[in-house]
């Protein structure tokens, strides 16, 4: 992936910290542009985004990278 072709977030420091990271995750989700994947990494699989991010058309692959580290990435449907 080209670095255009997403943007990135990592909320697992904010978590630690127990800072509420969901509008980071939201405003980070709205600057996407068409064609962009969003790459969020978690300590958990977060379960709840999916739902939520799926209402907005968002399809997601979850891997887990190490005990307290998941990287989701979430892509737009294609309308077709």
């Amino acid at each position: 992936m080209d670095h255009q072709d997403y943007i990135e977030v990592d909320v697992r420091e904010d978590l630690r910290l127990k800072k509420e990271p969901f509008d980071k995750i939201m405003s980070a989700v709205k600057q996407l542009q068409d064609g962009q994947a969003f790459i969020l990494h978690a300590p958990f699989n977060p379960v709840p985004l999916h739902k939520v991010l799926g209402r907005k058309g968002f399809e997601y692959e979850a891997e887990k990278i190490e005990k307290k580290h998941w990287k989701v990435i979430y892509t737009k449907k294609e309308v077709i």
